[in-house]
């Protein structure tokens, strides 16, 4: 990761979100750089609207928001999972899966990966990738936001494995380290994740002005 003056400068940033998975991951990652993450919830932030079809327009929507009502810098991510035998699904709907399929379902991990593992039944093509995009903006009318985006390929598993992380992890296979990714102990997942490939690529481009 590339570092420089503003990165530093940052200081204070609002994360757009309320996730304390989320929270956990990104502060750990943004630790080293002396930036101090703040959640928007703390700050009386209400969530965003999430309304887009594409990861980058909700992330930057969510971002300007957190801004716009604090006066901070402000990071936003959106995220998902991706399933090749589902046409992409559940996609920028990976949070929401169950409830979209059903209204009377809960909002929760268990429901959306009981839902992904029924979709997956009979179906030998098991290839998914996680994607991460990363948004940060200096102030909510940010002509040029910074954006990062990353990709981790894997194979849908129909028995979750492991106690760590969050979302789809359980079920969420890495062929290469015949793990899943909840089987990642944080510090080795916060190095190899979608997450960290989007935030690399977004420090990257951190440059002063």
């Amino acid at each position: 990761m590339t570092s420089t003056n503003t990165e530093s400068s940052l200081g204070r940033v609002v994360l757009a979100s309320n996730n304390p998975g989320k929270l956990r991951e990104f502060s750990a990652l943004f630790a080293p750089l002396g930036i101090e993450l703040v959640p928007q919830g703390e700050l009386g932030v209400p969530e965003a609207e999430e309304p887009h079809v594409t990861f980058v327009e909700n992330a930057l929507a969510k971002a300007r928001h957190a801004s716009l009502l604090t006066g901070l810098p402000a990071l936003a991510d959106d995220s998902g999972l991706c399933v090749a035998a589902l046409g992409g699904a559940p996609g920028v709907y990976s949070a929401r899966y169950a409830q979209l399929a059903n209204a009377a379902a809960e909002r929760s991990d268990s429901a959306n990966n009981a839902l992904l593992v029924s979709k997956l039944a009979g179906v030998d093509d098991r290839r998914a990738w996680y994607v991460a995009l990363l948004v940060l903006v200096r102030t909510h009318d940010d002509p040029q936001p910074l954006i990062g985006e990353g990709l981790w390929h894997g194979q849908i598993v129909d028995a979750p494995r492991g106690a760590h992380g969050f979302g789809y992890d359980p079920h969420f296979l890495l062929p290469d380290l015949g793990r899943t990714a909840a089987e990642l102990d944080p510090p080795e997942k916060n190095r190899v994740s979608h997450r960290a490939r989007a935030l690399t690529q977004l420090l990257d481009k951190l440059a002063p002005r």
